[in-house]
């Protein structure tokens, strides 16, 4: 029954040419690296400094050769280079490029040479407007978004990560105008407070408002909007049809660590391939995000991708909700650059009018 409902979903030439895409370009066989243990700057909340994880010391050139010749010999196809700030070490960044299919997230400082990066996918940060992405990324002194923005203009490698606090809602519809006028798209993350300063960053009010001024951003802008209102939903709620988001369901998990060995047993999916590695490329800690930290302020939106695209057999339940976790799907690829970027406004601006479910707030 599910398999002649599948069939007759796929005659829909949309969802027809996200599968083929999807597809075409096979499985993805990841893992995620940490490259370096420094940093330029200091932001309020980054887990990597609040979990200790700069404490590891980063691998020479030995240590990035033993890495990639173990990693290729057990299959991995795409790293996700976070850690520190990649930037900052280019020799090592460029190691991994030559080696796999890449993507990278940046502070933006300082910016990722176009020679010999050509078709890295770069994920540049902003946390909110001026005065907020001032006093959260650049001690109230620097203004990194302006300098990101320059560096960054018109580069069809690079997309923003934007991390909105619950209390910043009003904020979205200026800082996603300044990215689309600079040439870029936007994907949303959401703000952990890991420093518990509470106010307009505690997690605990609530995205709901972020929420709508996210569905406000798609309706504007829907060919530079990298998330669907669901997977919003799904990421800031932390729902996903009948589970609650935690440790027991997070799919981006290191599978032989120690701290994972309940998890891997109780039955949910997660990918026995993946590993998240700390900056000497040997030592993994338990997830991507996290070394002890509870799973009730993570709002990362890369694992919560995974969250989605790994429960498949949960989407099959209607056509709509196999057209979410195809979109889902179908984003991951193209944003990461796996998949052909031929019509891609067009191409997104129906993927959103196809998945938006909301009544839009009030513009």
């Amino acid at each position: 029954m599910v398999a002649s409902r599948f069939d007759t979903w796929l005659e829909d030439p949309l969802l027809r040419r996200l599968w083929t895409a999807v597809r075409e370009a096979g499985p993805i066989r990841s893992v995620a690296v940490d490259l370096t243990d420094t940093c330029n700057i200091r932001c309020e909340g980054c887990y990597f400094f609040a979990e200790g994880m700069d404490q590891v010391s980063a691998a020479g050139a030995a240590g990035v050769d033993g890495f990639i010749d173990r990693e290729r010999t057990r299959g991995t196809n795409f790293v996700t280079v976070v850690g520190g700030e990649p930037s900052l070490a280019l020799d090592r960044l460029s190691k991994l490029y030559g080696a796999f299919r890449l993507s990278v997230a940046t502070n933006g400082v300082v910016p990722i040479p176009r020679h010999g990066f050509e078709e890295l996918p770069i994920g540049v940060s902003v946390w909110g407007d001026t005065v907020t992405d001032r006093a959260l990324r650049g001690g109230g002194r620097r203004d990194l978004f302006a300098a990101a923005l320059d560096n960054y203009r018109n580069d069809p490698r690079a997309f923003w990560y934007y991390t909105v606090a619950p209390g910043h809602a009003t904020q979205v519809e200026s800082v996603v105008e300044r990215c689309v006028d600079n040439g870029n798209r936007v994907l949303f993350n959401f703000y952990g407070d890991l420093e518990a300063r509470g106010g307009d960053l505690d997690y605990r009010r609530g995205f709901g408002d972020v929420r709508d001024a996210i569905d406000c951003a798609i309706d504007r802008h829907p060919g530079a909007v990298l998330m669907t209102s669901r997977l919003a939903d799904v990421v800031s709620s932390g729902r996903l049809f009948d589970e609650r988001w935690g440790h027991a369901v997070c799919t981006s998990i290191t599978p032989d660590h120690a701290a994972n060995a309940d998890r891997i047993t109780n039955g949910r999916p997660y990918n026995p391939h993946f590993r998240a590695f700390h900056a000497d490329l040997e030592t993994t800690r338990r997830c991507c995000t996290g070394v002890e930290r509870g799973c009730d302020s993570c709002f990362d939106t890369w694992q919560h991708f995974s969250w989605v695209m790994l429960n498949l057999k949960k989407h099959l339940r209607s056509e709509e909700d196999f057209t979410e976790w195809l979109a889902t799907t179908y984003l991951f690829y193209f944003i990461n650059r796996l998949v052909d970027l031929d019509d891609e406004a067009s191409l997104l601006e129906e993927i959103h009018r196809r998945t938006r479910r909301r009544k839009p707030a009030a513009v």
